[in-house]
């Protein structure tokens, strides 16, 4: 049977309209080439639509909230009446924001000369995409198309929502079950308890986001708890089943949940890699369904790349937005060994409060250049904010240091304000700086940053 011709062909095509997707489209169309972009939904992606955008939103809410019902007193303001919450209302004020920004994005994109096909994309022959029953080709096709949430694999795991359906919530549910231990679970199960929810977690260990420093593990699940949020430790959810009074959670240890108003999985997530055609083109993927990809962003099918949650590396909106505008810069730019560097990526968490990380945890430096080669300096404190109120939230911040000139490869800290600080630490830690490059910047005071610049003594 002879191959199907192609209705249009382009130079470069993008399949997938978020972060990752749409920076790299257009970055390739300021070199004056002909550039496409397959999107099925709204532009921008999960983190414009139901991700970080949408998420920061409800945490700035949740924040205010207990700034306003815990703290404003001990500042000397007086509230008339018992803090409201009204759930639809800032629903609809952050969901016409994030059609502002879907907007925004469909802009830039017919500014940048990037022709937009709606429909989803799947291959059907070599540099093939089937949209909509046309075909398209290209001399490069670039996979970004994303990842979603999964469910668990349990009797009822149906009955409970993702962060996905979190943001499609009309109304604040009154009691609330969040099960996972990563940042997801951690944001949503502190939002809801900042906003007024009946909040518990349920973790398979004893600390939630064990992945990162161990100091940082430890005393977010400590302030994960004084936010409100009642913690099941140890435990896996067995089964779930819809009564009269609600979602009935039984757990592996036998004890049954009181009922809730809304179940949440924040459990993992899942690359969009079903119905793309990965095996029309034998592209190769990982047993999560991940698309292989080297250093540069190359799958196994010459011509054709991957970056992003679908890739499986380093799940960060930043990341794909780097990488999507390196890779443009490779094909057309010509700067054929340009690529994204994956190590010293910072990250942060919108906990209660907030993360900050970027480089290796002490255990991570430990097994790489040895124990007796790390020097590790830490501090733990109230911050100056907290000296007025009931209220206390402690700061803590960590860094870890390697060899003799004390090269910072790991720079970890919770606390009120850690996620605007990270960024500029992140630079030095980026340029190898040195403890005594630390030492050498005079403190900012007062702030909590401060610390980082006047820690002297190494923990024993």
């Amino acid at each position: 049977m002879a191959p199907v011709p192609a209705s249009k062909h382009f130079d470069y095509l993008v399949l997938g309209g978020g972060s990752g997707g749409i920076a790299s489209a257009r970055r390739a169309a300021e070199f004056g080439i002909k550039v496409g972009l397959i999107e099925p939904a709204r532009m921008g992606g999960t983190c414009v639509n139901v991700g970080c955008v949408p998420k920061k939103v409800m945490y700035y809410a949740a924040n205010l909230r207990e700034e306003m019902m815990h703290d404003a007193t001990d500042y000397g303001m007086e509230l008339q009446e018992e803090v409201g919450m009204d759930w639809g209302r800032l629903v609809e004020k952050r969901d016409a924001y994030v059609t502002r920004l879907n907007g925004i994005y469909q802009r830039n994109l017919d500014m940048s000369g990037v022709e937009v096909i709606k429909g989803w994309g799947k291959f059907v022959g070599q540099k093939k995409v089937v949209v909509e029953g046309t075909i398209y080709s290209a001399d490069h096709i670039l996979v970004a198309v994303g990842g979603q949430p999964t469910l668990p694999t349990i009797p009822g795991a149906e009955l409970g929502i993702t962060s996905d359906g979190f943001f499609q919530s009309k109304e604040r549910p009154q009691r609330v079950v969040v099960v996972g231990a990563g940042y997801i679970a951690v944001e949503m199960a502190q939002i809801f308890a900042g906003l007024g929810s009946s909040t518990t977690l349920a973790i398979r260990g004893h600390t939630v986001l064990r992945y990162f420093d161990s100091l940082i593990s430890e005393a977010v699940t400590e302030e994960v708890v004084h936010s409100g949020v009642n913690i099941k430790r140890g435990v896996e959810v067995a089964t779930v089943k819809k009564t009269s009074e609600g979602v009935v959670v039984t757990l592996n240890t036998g004890e049954v949940l009181p009922p809730a108003d809304v179940l949440l999985w924040a459990v993992g997530r899942s690359p969009s890699t079903e119905g793309l055609g990965c095996d029309e083109i034998n592209m190769s993927l990982d047993k999560q369904g991940h698309v292989v990809v080297d250093d540069f962003q190359n799958t196994n099918i010459e011509g054709v790349y991957a970056l992003g949650d679908v890739a499986g590396k380093a799940l960060l909106t930043p990341v794909a937005i780097a990488a999507g505008r390196r890779l443009a810069h490779r094909l057309f730019d010509n700067q054929p060994s340009l690529k994204l560097d994956y190590t010293n990526i910072p990250s942060v968490v919108f906990s209660h409060p907030p993360i900050g990380s970027i480089g290796l945890t002490e255990k991570e430096a430990t097994q790489q250049f040895g124990e007796e080669n790390i020097t590790v300096y830490e501090t733990k404190f109230s911050p100056m904010y907290h000296a007025m109120t009931t209220r206390k939230q402690n700061t803590v911040m960590k860094l870890i240091c390697k060899g003799k000139e004390e090269t910072v490869v790991g720079l970890h800290m919770m606390g009120r304000g850690c996620d605007e600080m990270l960024q500029g630490f992140s630079v030095a830690v980026k340029m190898g700086a040195t403890k005594s490059d630390f030492d050498s910047c005079v403190a900012i005071h007062p702030t909590s940053s401060e610390e980082f610049v006047t820690m002297r003594n190494p923990r024993k």
